[in-house]
Order: structure tokens, then sequence, then C-alpha cells
């Protein structure tokens, strides 16, 4: 008998006494467990269940539009954001036209660390590009994720502590299992041509691949955002702009 999980979300329109009481007896008769359970934003609650009987999930959807002050805003196998929302108990904020772009504030680091190290653990060929403005946190919150993940990260290009273009790598550094970090900038304003061959077989590998700067290396390269599965935006402020202009000529001058 193999258990599933499940994940409810419901919104909480009077939170009266006893209210969480009910809907937890509700599913202690049911017999379905709840494995984690966080206020979400205000009065939104969100929860982590599991059953092996997915009649009994239908049949609580069908019960809870029945009680009173509640409202249930989602009933399904859960998602990688709804994980992360019950565990941290804040939603992550998700472009409404661009649904591959996601938005995080250094005040999130926490957050943006786990939806990476969770992103980091899938195999197979993935891109991630991570937009911010300079010391915002990018490179620091990648090696974090990684740790988080148990993997190894590889640096192709970087200004972590200095200015890296990598022209080879040794035979372990190629591990399709590593984590790749390449700045987007530095790979590709002013990089050699060996480089630029080592970014190519890099980018063919079925790997992780996290670009800083993917809109100066989609400019700069034969890439486009097709080839991206995923785009981070990271800022100090919600309001902040991230804009290029004032330091991509620092990046030029210095190679």
């Amino acid at each position: 008998m193999e258990y599933k999980q499940w994940y409810l979300e419901y919104k909480i329109h009077k939170n009266r006494p006893g209210l969480l009481g009910d809907i937890a007896s509700m599913l202690g008769m049911l017999e379905v467990n709840i494995l984690t359970i966080n206020g979400v934003e205000g009065k939104t609650r969100g929860m982590l269940l599991e059953t092996s009987d997915d009649e009994k999930i239908s049949l609580l959807g069908q019960m809870l539009k029945k009680v009173e002050n509640i409202t249930v805003t989602a009933l399904r196998s859960p998602r990688l954001v709804d994980r992360l929302a019950v565990r941290h108990g804040r939603y992550i904020d998700r472009d409404s036209d661009d649904r591959k772009t996601f938005r995080f504030t250094r005040d999130e680091l926490g957050l943006l660390v786990d939806f990476l190290g969770e992103l980091f653990k899938r195999e197979g060929n993935q891109v991630i590009g991570l937009r911010g403005m300079p010391r915002v946190g990018k490179t620091e919150s990648i090696i974090a994720g990684s740790v988080c993940a148990m993997k190894r990260w590889t640096f192709v290009s970087s200004t972590l502590l200095r200015q890296t273009v990598r022209s080879q790598l040794a035979e372990d550094e190629m591990n399709p299992h590593n984590v790749f970090i390449i700045d987007g900038i530095i790979s590709t304003i002013r990089s050699s041509e060996k480089h630029y061959q080592l970014l190519e077989a890099i980018m063919s590998m079925p790997s992780t691949k996290v670009i800083e700067h993917p809109d100066i290396f989609v400019r700069e390269s034969n890439y486009t955002f097709d080839d991206f599965d995923i785009i981070i935006e990271l800022r100090s402020t919600p309001g902040e702009e991230i804009v290029y202009d004032n330091f991509t000529a620092s990046y030029s001058d210095d190679l």
C-alpha cells in the first residue's frame, strides 16, 4: 500500500477558537496523517498530508467545502513551492507573466538557499539564471544551496574572491553531478576561445548550471532564454532595479 503526499491550503475568513482542532479531527477520522502544518502569510494555512487512499482526499475536499469560515484554495500533489511555503511560512514571489521567474530579497536568503538546495538535488540537465546587483549574495547563495544538496560546486568563471576565468577543468571537476557556477559577464565580455569551448562543453552536459547575470550572457552569446529552466532575481529591497550599465564596464577594465 503506497502512501502519497498532498498539499492542503485554505484561507481563514474568521479564525474562531477550535477551528484548527475541528479540521485536524476531520483528518483524524479519515486517517489522513498531518506531516507539517504552518501559517502561510497572514490568514492562510498550509498542510502537508499523507494517505494511502486518494478517495479520502476527494472526500476531504467535499467535506471542507461545508466548513464555514474557510475557503480551500489548494488540494493537490505538493509542488516544491508548496513544501517551502509550509516550511518557511511564506510564499516565493513568482512572476505572473513569466512563470519560470522567481523573486527574492536579501531578507529571504534562507528561503532562497533552501529553494536552490531542492533544485540542485534534481538529476539531469537544468540551467538556472540568477539576476542581481553586485554584493547582494548571489554566489554565496549558490554555494550554500550546493552544501544543502550535498553537491560539489565548480567555478567556471567568478568574481567571488578575484576574477576567475577557467580554460580547463580537472577530471573530477567535470563530474556531471557537480553544480557549475558561471558568471555571465566574465564568460562572455572578454573570455578566451579556450574558455568558451569549455563553456560550451559544460552547457551540453546533463548537469546543473547556475549562470549569474543571465541577461548579459544571452546578449553576448549564442544562447537564448529558452535554454534556461528557471530565472531567479535577488534584490536588496523589493523595489531595487537590476541594471548592468553601472558595473559591466568595470568587468572589462579589470580583465
